[in-house]
């Protein structure tokens, strides 16, 4: 991606951009050169592993189709919303999520920090999972697939199955095996860490090898590669697809994935993993789509950019649900087994029964490496952002004096790097897996709900929707419609306030499997559901101490916006902000 020639300082290929402080009269800033190279970036960014792993597991676990309905609930009443709100403040502000959330509402500038934080605490256990694509992928180059076979010396004799046994029995597929003893070389629990597994580390070495050559030169890099990896994924999805509907048994798996077990509607945690689901897939509350909004041009169509991202991800997600059920479906019929009874629990959805599948197909030997090539297309488009939006922070942070180190900035992503691969080492020990589950599970969903709680509620409720409702009309022409302002002032809020008070009601500790977790280990993840969250409170504190007066004083001076709503307008509106917001929301045109 290329900005335009009259900007001076490059942007990275955009996926996660600077959290540059434009000055409040408006800084020259970089912008994109083309709105397609935006609209790239964020569909490359939203549309990942998330989208192919997770949202076909958390269907598979949720009652099928009974997942959807709350799944597409969310993404319309909060995914849209959200992303629209995330878009206007980085367009409008022209500035990272750090500093703009800092001048929007003083008391909770710790937001911006916190979304830094889980973005690059996300990364570094998400890299596991292109560490494993390449692990598979290095071995699907053979005349017969690894996996395939119980003739291996990692087969446990007597509890192999060559075929798949499904669930209820006590053997166990030559594919989970190898999932098991070949590729994490799995200990009995997450306090018998063993040994490194060198050749996963390998794997996980060579996709941060990947990812800094891809990030450490910006555009001139980046944007060679983007437009492969955003668009070669949905090649191989159809073509997976129209392979796999061809096989006998794919109907029933794709009836399974579409037909809703009514009942689980009424399951709190399925409307929990549901907004889980889609703010992680659509990237809200990580501040990579707040930087990237950073470098449009001031008057952008952001609702056309909202619906696009949007509709693109919710569909991609549904394309790689027919994908993975309709060769569940064909699982179950060459095993006659119930499709409830083939799936295993976590990542191996994709990693397990994919491919067993593959195995069996024919042609397998140009599916099975394209299959894991559109895996690690996949995770190298979120990894873009979330590395990006931790090196450029601290280069437009601390960049004077960590340059006098480093001499060059190139060197700053190789340390950003560096750092990510050491703290991704534990995942690819031989108890790596409990590690990786215990990560997904409180970054994923504890931190990140909570994350986006207060992300609305600063930026709705303190900063306020009409001052929101006025930067889309003053970029846009008009106001956003009366939909978005109700979202942005009830649904929103209220809907994430629900789900975050009944995950903490209904709290289930992290497992794997059937394994239980130890106590130390459930609070080890409340440290690191705590080590974004935690920043938050302390950029109140910081504030508050830092300012003048009374206690009452202080706080009124931290909540009031330094963010001048007609500095960046050549030709300001004066409105009265003090009007009660939902007289001028009811009251504003749509």
């Amino acid at each position: 991606m290329e900005l335009g020639a009259e900007n001076s300082k490059p942007v990275s290929d955009g996926k996660a951009t600077a959290d540059t402080p434009a000055d409040d009269a408006g800084a020259q800033r970089p912008t994109w050169s083309g709105q397609l190279e935006f609209i790239l970036a964020t569909v490359g960014y939203a549309v990942g592993l998330g989208n192919v792993w997770r949202f076909p597991y958390l269907c598979y676990s949720s009652g099928g189709g009974a997942f959807i309905v709350p799944y597409l609930t969310m993404v319309f009443l909060c995914g849209v919303p959200l992303l629209c709100m995330e878009f206007a403040v980085g367009q409008y502000t022209r500035l990272g999520p750090v500093h703009a959330f800092a001048k929007i509402c003083p008391l909770l500038k710790g937001v911006g920090l916190a979304t830094i934080v889980i973005s690059f605490v996300f990364c570094t256990f998400y890299n596991v999972l292109m560490g494993w694509a390449l692990f598979y992928l290095f071995n699907s180059f053979r005349g017969t697939l690894p996996w395939s076979s119980c003739n291996n010396t990692w087969n446990v004799v007597g509890n192999c199955s060559s075929g798949f046994p499904g669930n209820a029995t006590h053997l166990q597929s030559s594919s989970q095996q190898f999932f098991d003893h070949k590729l994490l070389e799995k200990t009995s629990g997450i306090d018998e860490a063993g040994g490194l597994q060198w050749e996963l580390f390998g794997c996980l070495l060579l996709s941060w090898i990947i990812i800094y050559l891809c990030i450490f030169k910006g555009v001139k890099s980046t944007g060679k590669v983007v437009y492969f990896t955003a668009v070669f994924p949905y090649f191989i999805l159809f073509a997976l697809l129209i392979n796999n509907v061809q096989l006998p048994g794919a109907k029933e798996g794709i009836l399974y994935f579409v037909t809703p077990v009514w009942s689980k509607l009424f399951d709190v945690k399925v409307w929990i993993n549901a907004a889980a689901q889609v703010f992680n897939s659509l990237g809200i509350a990580y501040g990579c789509m707040i930087s990237m909004a950073s470098y449009n041009k001031f008057n952008n169509n952001i609702t056309r950019d909202v619906l696009i991202v949007s509709i693109t991800n919710s569909l991609t997600s549904i394309l790689a649900g027919l994908v993975i059920f309709s060769a569940v479906g064909y699982m179950s019929h060459k095993h006659n087994l119930p499709v409830d009874n083939i799936a295993t629990d976590g990542p191996g959805l994709v990693f397990v029964v994919y491919p067993e599948v593959l195995s069996t197909m024919p042609g397998f030997q140009l599916w099975a490496p394209l299959f894991f090539i559109m895996l690690l297309c996949l995770g190298l488009d979120s990894q873009f952002g979330n590395v990006e939006v931790t090196v450029t922070f601290l280069k437009d942070e601390f960049g004077i004096k960590v340059l006098q180190y480093l001499k060059r900035e190139e060197l700053l992503a190789l340390v950003v790097c560096i750092v990510g691969l050491v703290l991704g080492i534990p995942h690819v020990s031989k108890g790596g897996i409990y590690v990786f589950q215990l990560m997904d599970h409180c970054t994923a969903v504890v931190s990140l709900i909570c994350l986006a709680f207060f992300e609305v509620v600063t930026v709705c409720w303190i900063f306020g929707v009409s001052r929101l409702s006025l930067m889309v009309k003053r970029m846009r022409g008009r106001s956003p419609s009366i939909f978005l302002r109700l979202c942005w002032l009830l649904f929103c809020p209220l809907l994430i306030l629900c789900i975050l008070g009944s995950s903490i009601v209904h709290y289930t500790p992290p497992r794997y499997g059937k394994y239980i977790y130890p106590v130390w280990a459930k609070l080890v993840g409340w440290i690191i559901s705590l080590v974004s969250i935690v920043w938050i409170p302390l950029g109140a504190i910081h504030e508050i101490y830092n300012s003048k007066g009374s206690l009452l004083q202080r706080i009124k001076q931290a909540v009031t916006p330094t963010l001048d709503l007609d500095a960046l307008d050549p030709q300001p509106e004066k409105q009265n902000l003090d009007e009660p917001v939902l007289e001028k929301l009811l009251s504003s045109s749509v």
